[in-house]
């Protein structure tokens, strides 16, 4: 598609009394304000928090513009990926601050003062997100998923239980201290030492193989 994610549909015709009941995750809720915030929160924002949880590396690839929720799904991945078509664009359309993590992630990605400027202007092209480190590569919209799925094989052949771990860890030390982390990484580093994917590491880097890993 020509698109990541399009945002909201803010033309559509349906009366915001009746969203909530029909569109979990719509503002509106002819239930009243406090059962919108929870329809909003269940299906939704939950939703876009569960991304940073799953076990697995997760990667955005990003084709071309990433509105609103689209753009707070992509900053909830571990990786992103784009193309001179890609563009984060925020809910201003819809009369909204960015949510759904955008206001978590994007200050710790880009410091306050970027993070800010994004808030206030609501457009970031591709240059400056991968200036400021919102993509991880960016590459030419006719190399965007062959560089993706090549990231993608990098990270295959690599133990799963080390990815886990390590995704674990950092995503845990963005609220931590140095102590607490350099703590953390200690006792995970004891009971990697002594794991499967560990031992067959060790075991194919002497044997000058490919590791075969199971995730244990």
């Amino acid at each position: 598609g020509r698109v990541f994610c399009a945002g909201a549909d803010l033309r559509s015709k349906m009366p915001a009394d009746v969203t909530g009941e029909d569109f979990a995750g719509a503002r509106g809720s002819h239930e009243g304000p406090d059962a919108a915030r929870q329809h909003f929160y269940h299906g939704f924002t939950k939703l876009h928090r569960d991304i940073s949880l799953i076990r697995k590396p997760t990667i955005a690839m990003i084709n071309g513009p990433a509105v609103g929720a689209g753009m707070d799904m992509a900053l909830h991945c571990d990786i992103r990926v784009g193309s001179e078509k890609t563009r984060f664009i925020a809910y201003h359309n819809a009369g909204q601050i960015i949510e759904n993590g955008g206001s978590y992630y994007l200050p710790k990605m880009v410091g306050l003062g970027r993070a800010l400027e994004f808030a206030y202007t609501g457009e970031l092209s591709a240059e400056r997100a991968y200036e400021w480190g919102i993509l991880n590569h960016l590459v030419a919209s006719e190399k965007l998923e062959e560089t993706t799925r090549e990231l993608c094989e990098k990270i295959i052949a690599r133990p799963p239980l080390v990815q886990w771990v390590s995704k674990r860890v950092m995503r845990a030390a963005l609220d931590s201290t140095l102590e607490t982390t350099m703590v953390l990484t200690s006792n995970a580093g004891g009971i990697l030492q002594n794991s499967a994917d560990a031992t067959e590491a060790r075991r194919a880097f002497v044997e000058k193989r490919k590791g075969r890993f199971k995730g244990a």
